[in-house]
């Protein structure tokens, strides 16, 4: 059984691009999300093993997201997904507790680096 992910992007290209990244390497995208309002809920009602999330999303940022996630669950694997250029939003992350970052435009073994060492 692959491990569950939840997709939060607002672009749904992207989420598209990085479904199919996870979903060839075995894990499964149990659901996606296009703002961190949504992120929250989705994550409340199917506490995902995962959470790829994105730093700029309208209604509600990645970063306040992440940190309602935790709040909801400490223990909680996020791994943010940011543009090049949001080195500062990067560094909120992480403080914030996010796992890792990825850059966009994703890389599929960076991507899965990522993700595999988030989980183990």
């Amino acid at each position: 059984m692959g491990k569950k992910i939840l997709v939060v992007d607002d672009a749904a290209f992207m989420r598209m691009m990085i479904k199919d990244i996870l979903t060839k390497n075995g894990y499964e995208v149990v659901a996606e999300a296009q703002d961190g309002v949504q992120a929250i809920e989705k994550y409340k009602e199917l506490q995902p093993d995962l959470v790829t999330m994105d730093i700029t999303m309208p209604e509600m940022d990645g970063i306040t997201a992440l940190k309602e996630i935790r709040k909801l669950n400490p223990n909680a694997k996020v791994i943010m997904c940011s543009a090049m250029g949001q080195q500062a939003m990067v560094i909120d992350a992480i403080q914030a507790g996010a796992k890792d970052f990825i850059v966009k435009p994703f890389q599929a073994d960076r991507v899965i680096e990522a993700i595999k060492k988030t989980l183990d």
